[in-house]
């Protein structure tokens, strides 16, 4: 139950309440007056009973219709109308020792009942019950009313209270309560917005840092590419050379010929894993050709190595800046080998679409997935704060026919888009 409808239910048993004691006084204060009014008529009944005895003349009709609480009833008239349910009851109430009607034979042979009549009394009763029951149904209506316009304005701030807290457990923490015309919503909407103001500006500075951290950690895994390739690589291919020059030479010492083709293979072995090594820290063939081909490089790499199906599926996409286009070529690279890693997949789908604005990364395997929801580890963080810096929101959940789904989308804001070009 609302506390509006707790508020209303509460004043109306209060107002319920109070009627029912008011009608109990106003019941017992008639019950006196009715007491006091029909002693009063026994007398003037005694006197219309011995004047009707003494001179039936005496008795005229019209003179005895005016009377109050008596009643003078010619059995050769009409029956008085009938009183209602509510009469009777008030009747049996107020006056329940109510004598019985005296019955008269006159001289002239005319019949006549003469009785006690309470009716004026309970009208009068009746009138007052009534009255006062509208009364409250009026004050009850209208404290309704008032109870409602009152409490509607401060539910309403509850109301919009709850909805930004629910933004900002959803991270959306530029929402801000508007003013009001109330001293303690006011107090209530300033703490409010004091407080989303100071997690947006922490999350905006957090933000920054990460950006700031994932710039400084690519500018380092760049320079130690290069110096790998520009120092051990050119050992390496030093080393190549020679070897092929010494196969060049006619000798006929076989066993140089093995330890030459030994150390050709170890050459050969180490140059390998050196440029997978500066392909991991450094994603070079960003500098060379496409995005897109970037990303079809590296899925058919993985599949080649991984013996995993992986399908991609790219749209034409908009120039990004470099740092853009190395964000989404390491989210891919962290989820594929999370896939490799945790998943034990046969089929891997990649797409990325765009689409109203908006570039959309899905990749979804059909592994064994995980009960609940997958535990933030290096892996998923690292992608997470990827996403933010791309201004995106990277979500992860279950199939329903096993395995899991990524999803990515960011914004294709013209800063971002122009950034290329500038």
């Amino acid at each position: 139950m609302s506390a509006l409808w707790r508020i209303n239910l509460l004043v109306g048993l209060f107002f319920g309440l109070l009627a029912a004691v008011c009608l109990a006084v106003l019941l017992h204060q008639g019950n006196d007056d009715v007491r006091r009014e029909m002693e009063a008529a026994k007398g003037v009944l005694d006197y219309l009973r011995e004047a009707a005895q003494r001179d039936p003349s005496s008795l005229d009709p019209d003179l005895t219709a005016g009377l109050r609480h008596v009643r003078v009833h010619w059995l050769d008239a009409a029956a008085p109308a009938p009183r209602s349910g509510l009469d009777e009851w008030l009747v049996a109430r107020l006056y329940p020792d109510l004598p019985a009607p005296t019955l008269l034979t006159l001289a002239d042979g005319r019949r006549v009942q003469l009785s006690l009549d309470p009716r004026d009394e309970i009208d009068e009763v009746r009138d007052s019950l009534v009255q006062l029951l509208m009364l409250f149904a009026v004050s009850l209506l209208a404290s309704l009313l008032a109870i409602r316009w009152a409490v509607r304005g401060g539910l309403r701030v509850v109301e919009q209270l709850h909805g930004a807290l629910g933004d900002v457990s959803r991270g959306q923490f530029q929402v801000r309560l508007p003013d009001h015309s109330l001293p303690e919503a006011q107090r209530l909407a300033s703490g409010f917005n004091s407080m989303a103001a100071t997690l947006e500006r922490a999350c905006a500075e957090n933000a920054e840092l990460t950006r700031a951290l994932l710039a400084v950690q690519e500018r380092e895994r760049q320079q130690l590419a290069q110096a790998l390739h520009d120092d051990i690589g050119q050992y390496l291919a030093g080393i190549r050379a020679q070897v092929f020059l010494l196969r060049s030479l006619e000798r006929q010492d076989g066993i140089g010929f093995v330890t030459l083709d030994r150390l050709e293979q170890h050459c050969q072995g180490l140059n390998e894993s050196f440029r997978a090594l500066v392909r991991d820290l450094y994603p070079v063939v960003l500098e060379r050709v496409s995005l897109e081909e970037a990303l079809r490089l590296h899925v058919e790499q993985w599949q080649a190595s991984q013996g995993v199906d992986c399908r991609l599926r790219l749209d034409s996409l908009p120039a990004l800046p470099t740092a853009a286009k190395a964000h989404l070529y390491r989210l891919l690279q962290e989820a594929l080998t999370n896939v490799a890693r945790h998943a034990g997949a046969r089929r891997v789908r990649v797409v990325l679409r765009r689409r109203e604005g908006m570039l959309l990364l899905w990749v979804r395997d059909d592994g064994r997935g995980c009960n609940g929801l997958p535990r933030a580890g290096i892996g998923m963080r690292s992608m997470r704060e990827r996403a933010r810096c791309l201004g995106g929101e990277l979500n992860l959940r279950r199939r329903p026919g096993g395995g899991l789904a990524l999803r990515l989308w960011m914004p294709l804001t013209e800063s971002l888009v122009a950034g290329e070009r500038t």
